[in-house]
């Protein structure tokens, strides 16, 4: 076997992979070859027991040797390896960098070559990176999961955790999955996003900022809706910050993402069952056991059930400025699920009564979409309005109005305050935040 170079061998990309800061390397075209060596180096991984921390130098450098026999490495490239085979023990394999890669918010592995990623709002394949096959992904998942004190396997073929910077992962195997193991993680900002980052980005204008944070000060029930990925959570987060640093704060969800900065927050989270099938914890259960702990306030990360019938419930028993979250592609589709999701309970009440109950609780929905673009806006802020022919009325306060695309497919629009001065103005006011006058009455 001729001398190559071992770089080269495992055909990643510069970006991916850094050694020591040095990121030249040549490129090489026997991709076939040198992918079968790389496939030999991990296969040992995937079919050994890997030793201890006080063994762990040892192995790796015996793996090099046993793999690249043949080979004449100098340091950096046996340097790379040695990085190569640590991402594979420490559990994320060939996605180490992209977890760690700021600029990329959500990783998607649908099998051993197919690897998306989400940047800036949007979807790209990634072919920098690949697994050897589906036992590979298979590993990497429960080495991921292990240390969370969860399992996948053929019995339990499905797994939904947080990892420990607070990224979401989602883990799918055969035989409910079709195509292979199918992975997920939604990664965990570092950094906070602020109102002011959001306006920045051209989320939403300064004018809506404004109303949204006397809304939150005045403690108007609220509802945000959005699709996967519109950044409903961050605009969750957002909107807690303007909550009052002496308020008791109860925040529900299933995977605990919201960082709040006030003294007194009570975080719980969800429990699924364990091996037996008991100890299920729902969001339900941690919405009735809040209302026993004295709450200033509710955020309810993500409202999708049975649940929806005691967070209204809260909501009309004096628990205000409640916040939640809820999938749905605009603000009235979003009262409809919410009207379905407590009819779900089974209970013998009228649909006009359920109506009834939303609109008393529910004062502001805020729609946020992904645009084509990438771009995340808050395309609606509503008010709901009373209730007229027995359905719940809308009346749109601001609204995102898309005129069409530009240069590079970007998302021309503006937005607009529709005309009229909105029935919560009142509510703001007896809490007295006067700040909105100006807006309303130009």
């Amino acid at each position: 076997m001729s001398k190559k170079s071992l770089v080269q061998a495992f055909d990643v990309k510069p970006s991916v992979v850094k050694v020591n800061n040095i990121s030249d390397y040549e490129v090489f075209s026997d991709k076939e070859m040198l992918d079968d060596l790389r496939s030999k180096i991990i296969q040992n991984l995937i079919d050994e027991n890997i030793p201890d921390d006080k063994l762990l130098s040892q192995y790796i450098n015996d793996e090099i040797d046993k793999a690249t026999l043949g080979y004449d490495l100098d340091y950096l490239q046996r340097s790379y390896i040695f990085n190569l085979i640590q991402n594979e023990i420490n559990g994320y394999g060939p996605i180490t960098e992209m977890l760690e890669d700021d600029r990329i918010t959500e990783i998607m592995v649908n099998g051993p070559s197919e690897i998306y990623v989400e940047i800036d709002g949007k979807i790209i394949k990634d072919d920098s990176v690949s697994f050897i096959n589906d036992r590979h992904i298979l590993r990497t998942i429960q080495r991921i999961v292990q240390p969370l004190g969860r399992t996948i396997d053929a019995a339990n073929p499905m797994v939904d955790a947080r990892l420990r910077d607070g990224s979401r992962l989602n883990a799918i195997i055969p035989p409910l999955s079709l195509t292979g193991p199918v992975l997920t993680i939604r990664k965990f900002a570092k950094n906070l996003e602020s109102i002011d980052d959001l306006l920045m980005k051209g989320t939403l204008t300064n004018d809506m900022a404004l109303f949204l944070e006397a809304c939150v000060k005045a403690k108007l029930n609220i509802l945000i809706s959005g699709g996967t990925g519109t950044g409903k959570t961050t605009l969750l987060n957002i909107l807690s910050g303007f909550i009052d640093n002496e308020e008791r704060i109860i925040t529900i969800e299933d995977a605990a993402e919201l960082r709040l900065n006030q003294n007194h927050v009570i975080s719980l989270e969800t429990r699924t069952t364990n091996y037996e099938g008991e100890g299920e914890v729902t969001i339900r259960d941690l919405v009735r056991n809040s209302l026993r702990m004295r709450p200033d306030r509710i955020i309810v990360g993500e409202v999708r059930g049975k649940e929806a019938f005691d967070m209204m419930q809260a909501m009309n028993t004096g628990h205000e400025g409640s916040i939640t979250t809820m999938h749905s592609n605009t603000p009235i589709d979003a009262l409809n699920r919410l009207e379905t999701m407590i009819l779900m309970n089974e209970m013998e009440i009228p649909v006009s009564a359920v109506r009834g109950y939303i609109e008393n609780a529910i004062d502001i929905v805020i729609q946020i979409d992904r645009l084509t673009d990438g771009k995340r806006k808050i395309t609606s802020i509503c008010e709901v309005d009373g209730i007229s022919n027995n359905e719940i009325v809308l009346k749109q306060i601001f609204s995102f109005v898309q005129k069409g695309l530009v240069d590079n497919n970007v998302v021309d629009g503006e937005f607009k305050v529709n005309n009229g001065i909105p029935k919560v103005i009142d509510k703001i006011k007896r809490r007295g935040i006067n700040s909105l006058d100006k807006m309303f009455n130009k």
